[in-house]
């Protein structure tokens, strides 16, 4: 190992082992760097059978410590520079005095990691490579040496006759010319200049590989160079193709990591735009910035994101510029030099730290656009008095804190002032000057309480939304538009009135009452009066003859006024009022009216659309939701014969009119949800336009008749009671999604499966006979139910995804998720997919709340990989668990999450928030990071024009303006906490926390409730895709069903039959999760999985020795206060394996004809859930043990789907199992066999990990489960009878006490008895009925405690 002084490295071209483990134990400042050659591509290799064969043989791993410099580092590889590539984007050459191991530690800090330990650990994780990457070389890229410089030599022959011959000649093909040497192999001779833009290249197709180059003008040149190759032919038509289409001169090497132009691009004298945007520029060097004054026409030049740091005065030298862009430079000056640049009109210099402008720039009179936003101004520069050409002041995001009006006054050029984001307390008019010049002003996000702008009498647009204005006084002269949504307002003054005003948006504010003025105004066309306190309208306003657009929801209108007359209204938003009627003459007036809402109001009916047959309605979109209307409403709609959109759901509509829906023939989207329909016409069928049926949540027993439609793709049918499916012979390739779940009575075969195997996502109930045992297990004091609908601007494309865990980590515990991508669907699945274990194999490394989501947030947004570089997702998990390791211990909630998705739970029926919303405009701390960070803030509150969010996983090239570390709170759960909903965006822009609360109170099922809430959020006109999820909660007290110890007696008699191990999920019941990573109950689909059928499988075991007399039942415990348990006890582990549908379709296996048993299939790919029954042994040396020496009782499952829970290395099982216990020696046989081996210490298939614990004896072992060839797992389609180890009263003591001292003795529960009633009966949760008493153990003498082997059918 070779050492460097005290700031040693290490360079060796093999895998991180032992040494380099050795190198990083004891300091953390020591570390490795992974240096990658040039020739290798900046992105990582594709995954496949090639790439995984095929080393890395120019990857070195270097060891080294943070004050390693790259001086250090270079000297003692022989290297010249190395470079560093940040999200896969831009390389960098680092200075010689930078640290590379530094700058990994400095990043892992900047996205959240606080543990010096864990930010070793990261900085030495092959993952970190998508985010941060050394070179020794720069890399390679072949597409961007081709759009910068094609060279080669070639032959060539000038002019069209024939009089020139064919040679030997350099060609060049750079910026906007084609550049021919002279002499071959050399550039010192003549160069031919051939100038491309606006010229032609064309094909020669008498001379193979032959393209013909021809300048622009009467007097044209022309050059034709035939090429060796296909390739280099195809490459340089393409590049030549795009130059010569261009009608400037312009040439964009934008994003080209460029630290120089290349020297060839001074030959093209052409040029007059030239764009070197992200790039890292240096004024040194052949093509550096000091050179660019060579270029003697150039006009335009962008240097933005260079970061140069100093303003460049050599560009003050080019004196032909018009356009100079610097912004995002770091620059702190500006130079006086600026003044040279006579003819320039247009300086961006936003972005940078700036906080003061030279004198020398008031004499550049031909300037018209100024951009300073985002730099340090506490003022506005008094130099833009002099600037009379320039009519916008660009100032957002700076530190104006006050304005006086009267210094605008000697601005008498400024017409538009956009000064958002610069935290304005008050704008003040101390003197009576009046303004005349300013007719646009922007104070968005600000501070300000009040505002008096009666002086600026010819402002034509105001934005003042988000500040906390009590009062707005205007002038009305010129005024056309006012937004001032989001404030305090309780009136608005302007005088006079404004008849210009056209637009005004005074949504979320106190208005009580209209002003009169409103009324008055003769142009106004929209008006949003959204979320106000109003309580009735003005006749006039509904009667303007100007109004086309009036949004009124969420106030506290009775009732709307009469229309006297025809208007010309065409969107009217009547939405959560409480409006019991609407006016007759509405559709009869208002004959372009095209959309309408009035969802949450308490309709009864609806107006005629006509008083004849003949109807002239024009009504697209008709949202009807959450009112009292019945089936009559449906003959009121057939006037409607345009209609597109109708959702009615959430009424009391008994039927729909068969005669009537057959009207509706252009209808594309219906949604009937939340009624008591027990069938939907056959006449939908007439609906040939229809794409989109939503009706779930009724009594439909049979299938509508909708399979024929030729553009359906969307169909809901959840929560009815549909028994069966009758199917065409073939399904529209249109269909994308069906959902069947929570038809409890549905049964479907293997031929309707396959019938549905190309749909992408269909989902189903999972399907199987109950059983005795599984209805006598115990439930969790959760159960949970989600909903996610695609969003129309989305097209059908689901970008939101669920986790949903009801058993987590073989614990009591759980753990919910909800990711939302925006438009991107990919981020979501694969924080679906994997955060789930991430969090699991976090909890091992830590207890702390804030450490353990933290990092499970961080090192879910490092396994994003390639697609977290671009892409990204806002996320929220919650992670419900004891306090304490306690098992009697209460439970808390954890909740972290970045983004939007918001979390809120139900407390005596008020909504608790438990989320932080990470968006710019609901959070003013991180907008005053984003600020600080020099991030451009576009006007609708973006990043970069990118996202609303200041806290992302993914979107890794936002850094460090969009930061993975999420927000982290525990909240204790209680007896009045009733559950908990989690949702994105989507859902809570639309749908409040009190109305969600209320809603969910209503609905019995919670899959039934997350259903519903997202058809409210889309009745109330949500477009984007919504994900909701409900989680019911019992905890407390009055939930539990534990009950004391009592004595019982048993007739002699055989031991019950076994009886199957199948369980049915109904809507009732608690899902089951087929993935521990997915959490989706059974969603098939033909890109993931087409079957997703889990079995539980138990061993047999039967009672020999059937015992009489008295024996004592145990306390029968619930999942809330577990039993004591003495060794370990026998556990069903759920499993989840794909497979491949090469190796067997539809259920067969490659050597079978007969499908599989409780397998199924569509053909594609297969999920099947596999029991691994793992058990738990106990240690001891004695004499033989018999089993006559125990007595065997039967015992439920206090917890469904064969989870388990472990508390202080003490497993308690939760399955319908058997007790075992086994000596040392045959635990080392069990050690050895390959279907038991590979469990001691490993990964389980759900991600949880199992180390061996030596201390409590305890090991778990996976029992054989019958296999097929093709590697399929059937489970056996019987249960076995539980075993039961009896505890007589008088050894209860001594067992508690051995127990302490970690005796390896053995005590199972009982059988649980008839639970106590629940707290609340809204919820409707399964508990199992009391055991038979046939089923109790009959009476016997008192066994004795010894560790016996007990005799099981393993």
């Amino acid at each position: 190992m070779k050492r460097n002084g005290s700031r040693s490295c290490v360079t060796r071209k093999t895998r991180f082992g032992s040494r380099e483990r050795d190198w990083l134990k004891g300091d953390t400042q020591r570390g490795c760097v992974c240096l990658y050659g040039g020739t290798v591509d900046p992105q990582p290799p594709a995954s496949g059978p090639q790439a995984s064969s095929t080393p890395q043989t120019d990857l070195q791993l270097v060891l080294c410590s943070t004050s390693t410099t790259v001086e250090e580092l270079c000297a003692q590889r022989n290297g010249h520079a190395l470079y560093v590539q940040l999200h896969g984007d831009l390389v960098r050459r680092l200075d010689p005095s930078e640290r590379p191991l530094q700058l990994v530690y400095d990043y892992l800090a900047s996205m959240g990691y606080a543990d010096p330990v864990r930010v070793q650990q990261e900085a030495a994780n092959s993952d970190l490579s998508c985010l941060i990457r050394f070179y020794s070389e720069r890399p390679v890229n072949a597409d961007q040496q081709e759009r910068t410089l094609l060279k080669g030599v070639f032959s060539v022959r000038k002019g069209k006759t024939q009089l020139h011959k064919w040679a030997e000649r350099q060609v060049i093909l750079c910026g906007t010319c084609l550049i021919v040497a002279s002499v071959k192999d050399s550039l010192t001779g003549k160069m031919h200049i051939l100038p491309l833009v606006g010229g032609k290249v064309e094909e020669v197709k008498r001379r193979q590989h032959c393209l013909m180059f021809s300048s622009a003008g009467s007097q044209a040149q022309t050059y034709f160079v035939n090429f060796d190759t296909l390739a280099d032919y195809q490459r340089w038509h393409r590049q030549a193709s795009k130059v010569v289409s261009q009608t400037v001169s312009l040439v964009d090497l934008s994003c080209y990591s460029l630290e120089a132009v290349p020297e060839y691009l001074f030959y093209s004298q052409d040029i007059t735009h030239l764009n070197l945007r992200h790039n890292f520029m240096s004024l040194q060097g052949p093509g550096g910035l000091l050179n660019l004054p060579r270029f003697s026409q150039l006009k335009s030049l962008n240097l933005s994101h260079n970061r140069l740091g100093v303003f460049p005065e050599c560009v003050c030298e080019i004196l032909t510029l018009t356009e100079l862009n610097l912004s995002c430079n770091s620059l702190h000056t500006i130079p006086v030099q600026i003044g040279n640049l006579q003819s320039l009109q247009t300086l961006s210099l936003d972005g940078n730290h700036l906080s003061s402008l030279p004198e020398e720039m008031g004499g550049l009179f031909q300037l018209n656009s100024l951009g300073l936003s985002f730099n340090s101004f506490s003022h506005v520069p008094a130099v833009l008095e002099r600037l009379s050409a320039v009519d916008k002041l660009a100032m957002a995001g700076n530190r104006v804190e006050s304005l006086e009006l009267c210094t605008l006054v000697g601005m008498s050029h400024l017409k538009n002032i956009d000064l958002r984001l610069n935290g304005l307390q008050w704008v003040k008019s101390e003197s009576l000057e009046v303004v005349n010049q300013v007719t646009q002003l922007d104070l968005r996000d600000n501070c300000l309480d009040s505002l008096d702008l009666s002086s600026v009498c010819n402002l034509e647009t105001l934005h003042c939304q988000r500040n906390q204005l009590g009062t707005l006084t205007l002038s009305g002269f010129t005024l056309r538009m006012l937004h001032a949504s989001s404030n305090r307002l309780t009136t608005v003054n302007i005088y006079p009135v404004p008849n210009q005003l056209t637009h005004m948006d005074l949504s979320q504010n106190l208005l009580e009452y209209l002003p009169d003025w409103v009324c008055d105004c003769r142009k106004i066309e929209m008006l949003d009066i959204t979320s106000n306190l109003l309580s009735e309208l003005p006749s006039r306003l509904l009667n303007s003859l100007s109004l086309r657009k009036l949004l009124t929801g969420y106030n506290r209108l009775q009732r709307v006024p009469d229309l006297l007359d025809h208007v010309p209204l065409e969107a009217l938003d009547l939405q959560h009022n409480m409006l019991a009627e609407l006016p007759e003459s509405l559709f009869l007036k208002a004959l372009n009216l095209k959309y309408l809402n009035v969802s949450a109001n308490a309709l009864e009916s609806i107006p005629p659309s006509s008083q004849s047959e003949e109807s002239l309605s024009t009504l697209q979109e008709l949202y009807l939701t959450g009112n009292n209307l019945n089936e009559n409403c449906g003959a009121l709609l057939v006037g409607h014969q345009n209609l597109r959109i109708l959702h009615i759901a959430y009424n009391q509509l008994l039927s729909f009119p068969a005669s009537k829906l057959s009207k509706l023939e252009l209808l594309e989207e219906l949604n009937l949800s939340g009624n008591k329909l027990k069938t939907i016409p056959s006449t939908v069928s007439n609906c040939k336009r229809l794409h989109t049926l939503i009706a779930h949540s009724n009594h439909i027993t049979v299938f509508p008749e909708i399979l024929n439609l030729p553009e359906i793709k969307l169909v809901d049918l959840s929560c009815n009671e549909l028994t069966e499916i009758q199917l065409p012979d073939s399904l529209p390739a249109t269909l994308q999604e069906l959902d069947l779940t929570g038809n409890s009575s549905l049964m479907l075969e293997h031929k309707t499966l396959n019938l549905f195997s190309h749909i992408t996502t269909l989902k189903l109930d999972q399907k199987s006979t109950t059983t005795a045992g599984d209805s006598l297990s115990a439930s969790t004091p959760w159960k949970h139910g989600y909903s996610e609908m695609s969003g129309q601007r989305n097209k059908c494309v689901l970008c939101v995804s669920v986790l949903a865990l009801d058993h987590f980590r073989d614990s009591v515990e759980a753990c919910y998720g909800i990711f939302d991508g925006d438009r991107n669907e990919e981020v979501p699945r694969l924080l679906q997919c994997t955060m789930g274990d991430v969090l699991c194999e976090e909890l091992q490394h830590s207890s702390v709340d804030n450490v353990y989501m933290c990092n499970t947030f961080l090192t879910s947004h490092r396994k994003l990989g390639m697609a977290g570089q671009k892409l990204g997702a806002s996320g929220l998990l919650c992670y419900i668990h004891r306090e304490t390791s306690d098992p009697g211990a209460s439970f808390s909630l954890t909740v972290a999450n970045v983004g939007t998705c918001q979390a809120v739970l139900c407390r005596d029926g008020q909504p608790v928030p438990l989320s932080k919303v990470y968006s710019l405009e609901n959070c003013t701390e991180e907008m005053e990071r984003v600020k600080l960070s020099k991030a451009i803030i576009t006007e609708d509150n973006k990043v970069s024009g990118v996202t609303c969010c200041s806290r992302l996983l993914g979107c890794s090239y936002l850094s460090p303006w969009v930061l993975p570390k999420p927000w982290v709170h525990t909240e204790p759960l209680c007896s009045q906490d009733e559950f908990l909903i989690l949702g994105n965006r989507a859902l809570f822009e639309r749908v409040s926390y009190q109305e969600a609360v209320c809603t969910v109170q209503a609905v019995r099922d919670p899959r039934a409730a997350a259903k519903k809430l997202c058809s409210l959020a889309q009745s109330y006109g949500c477009k984007d895709n919504i994900g909701a999820v409900v989680v019911s909660l019992h905890i407390g007290e009055d939930s539990c069903t534990c009950e004391p110890p009592v004595t019982v007696t048993e007739p002699r008699g055989p031991a019950p039959a076994p009886v199957p191990a199948f369980t049915t999920l109904g809507p009732s019941d608690p899902a089951t999760n087929l993935s521990s990573s997915s959490g989706i109950v059974t969603e098939f689909s033909s890109e993931t999985s087409a079957s997703e059928i889990g079995s539980e499988a138990g061993s047999t075991a039967s009672d020999e020795h059937p015992s009489s007399g008295t024996a004592t039942r145990p306390e029968r415990r619930c999942s809330l206060h577990p039993a004591t348990t003495l060794c370990g006890l026998f556990q069903q582990q759920p499993s989840c394996t794909t497979f491949s549908s090469n190796q067997s379709d539809n259920g067969l296996d490659s050597d079978d004809e007969a499908p599989l048993e409780g397998v199924i299939s569509n053909g594609s790919k297969l999920e099947v859930e596999v029991d691994i029954h793992c058990c738990a042994f106990q240690l001891r040396s004695g004499a033989h043990e018999s089993p006559k020496d125990l007595e065997l009782g039967k015992r439920g499952s206090d917890r469904p789907n064969g989870k388990m829970r472990r508390q202080n290395s003490v497993v308690v099982s939760a399955t319908n199992g058997c007790l075992l216990a086994v000596c040392g020696r045959e635990i080392a046989d069990l050690k050895k066999s390959p279907s038991t081996s590979s469990l001691f210490g490993k990964k389980l298939s759900n991600g949880s990990v199992v180390a061996p614990e030596d201390s409590h004896n305890l090991i778990e072992v996976a029992l054989e489960a019958p296999k097929k060839k093709s590697g399929y797992f059937t489970a056996p389609a019987q249960q076995d009878p539980e075993d039961q180890l009896i505890v007589p009263p008088s050894l209860e003591q001594e067992v508690r006490e051995q127990l302490r001292g970690q005796s390896p003795l053995v005590s199972g529960p009982s059988a649980p008895s008839t639970p106590s009633s629940l707290k609340d009966p809204v919820w409707d949760h399964p508990h199992p009925p009391a055991f038979p008493s046939s089923l109790v153990p009959g009476p016997g003498p008192t066994p004795i405690l010894q560790q016996e082997v007990y005799d099981t059918a393993l």
